[in-house]
C-alpha cells in the first residue's frame, strides 16, 4: 500500500517547513509520499521546497499553480498523487510521529472510504485569554469508530481512498469545486457529495494534528467575519444541494429561519452581555452566521482564500 500526503500551501514557507520536518519523524508501515502544491502566485514556498528534496527525493512531489484558489490546488494535488489513499493535512498543522499510521489503521479497522481526525488548536503565548476559554477554535472529539456525515465532516486531518474522489470527479467534472475555491466551503460541499454517494465515513480520534492559531485571528473581529462567512457558505452548499425544483422554496424556508434565529440571538446576545459576557458573544456570532446567509441572496460569500488574512 502507497500513500499520498497532500499539503496546499499559501504564503506560509515557515509553517510548510515545519510541516515538512515533521512528516520525516513518521512511523508508518506503509511507504509514502507527500504532495506540495503551491498556490501562492509569487511561488513563496520555493526556496523550502528546494531545500526540503535534498531530504525526501522523489517522494517530494512539487507543483505550482497561479491561481490563488485552494478547489484548484487539492485538485492539483489530487491529480499528481500516486497513492492509493490521501492524507490531507493543512500547512498550518502538525501531526504526532503515527498519525498516518493511526489514520490507516482506522481505516482498516472500520472499512472506511474516508476517515476525520482531530484538529487541536495551538495558541501563541500572546492569546487572550476569553478567547481560550470561549472555546471557539476548538472542534468535536468523538470516539474512534463513530459514523460522520456532512454535518460534523471537517477538512484539515482527513485521510480518504483516492478512487472515491475520482470517480466523483469523472462524473462531474471536477472533484473540489472552483467556484468555492476563493471562499471556502469546497470541503463541506464535497463531504455532502461524497456522504450521498454512500461513502463511509467514520472518525478516528487517535490521529490528532496541532494548528496554529495566529495573532491576526485572535480576535473577535475576525470571529464575527469567520461567522458571517460561513452563515453564506451554508445558504449557498444547501441550495446547491437541493433539486432544482426545489431551490426557490428551500431559499425562502432558510431565509425565514434565519431572520427569526437572528432575532432571537441578538435579543440573548443583549440580555447576556453584562452578566455572560462569553457566552453573548456567542450568540453574537449566531447573529453574524445569520446575516451572512441573508446576504448570500445578493451578495457572494466573502473571499477568504489568496488573501493576506487567510493564507492557506
Amino acid at each position: 500500500m502507497f500513500l499520498s500526503v497532500c499539503i496546499c500551501t499559501f504564503k506560509r514557507p515557515a509553517l510548510l517547513n515545519e510541516l515538512l520536518h515533521a512528516l520525516r519523524e513518521q512511523q508508518s508501515e506503509e511507504s509514502f509520499e507527500v504532495v506540495v502544491v503551491d498556490n501562492d502566485p509569487a511561488g513563496s514556498a520555493t526556496e523550502v521546497l528546494k531545500a526540503q528534496q535534498q531530504y525526501w527525493g522523489d517522494r517530494l512531489i512539487c507543483r505550482h499553480i497561479s491561481a490563488a484558489n485552494i478547489s484548484v490546488a487539492r485538485n492539483e494535488a489530487i491529480s499528481v498523487a500516486r497513492g492509493d489513499w490521501l492524507a490531507m493535512i493543512d500547512d498550518d498543522e502538525l501531526p504526532e510521529n503515527d498519525w498516518l499510521a493511526q489514520l490507516r489503521n482506522a481505516q482498516q479497522r472500520y472499512s472506511a472510504a474516508v476517515v476525520f481526525a482531530p484538529v487541536v488548536p495551538r495558541y501563541l503565548p500572546d492569546t487572550p485569554d476569553w478567547l481560550i476559554k470561549g472555546g471557539y477554535f476548538d472542534r468535536p472529539r468523538l470516539a474512534s469508530g463513530t459514523l460522520i456525515n456532512h454535518k460534523n465532516a471537517r477538512s484539515g486531518n482527513v485521510f480518504i481512498k483516492r478512487n472515491v474522489l475520482l470517480k466523483l470527479g469523472l462524473h462531474q467534472g471536477f472533484i473540489f469545486d472552483p467556484e468555492f475555491g476563493r471562499t471556502g466551503g469546497e470541503d463541506s460541499l464535497l463531504f455532502r457529495q461524497l456522504e450521498l454517494a454512500g461513502a463511509k465515513m467514520v472518525w478516528c480520534d487517535d490521529a490528532p494534528v496541532t494548528e496554529v492559531v495566529p495573532a491576526d485571528r485572535a480576535n473577535a473581529r475576525w470571529l464575527l467575519k469567520r461567522s458571517f462567512r460561513t452563515g453564506g457558505l451554508f445558504l449557498k452548499t444547501e441550495l446547491i444541494m437541493a433539486a432544482p425544483e426545489k431551490r426557490r422554496l428551500t431559499g425562502l424556508k432558510l431565509g425565514v429561519r434565519a431572520i427569526v434565529q437572528a432575532a432571537i440571538a441578538f435579543v440573548l446576545a443583549v440580555i447576556l452581555s453584562p452578566v455572560r459576557p462569553l457566552k453573548a458573544f456567542h450568540w453574537a456570532r449566531v447573529v453574524a452566521s445569520q446575516i451572512g446567509k441573508l446576504a448570500a441572496y445578493s451578495h457572494p460569500p466573502a473571499q477568504a482564500y489568496g488573501t493576506e488574512s487567510e493564507k492557506k
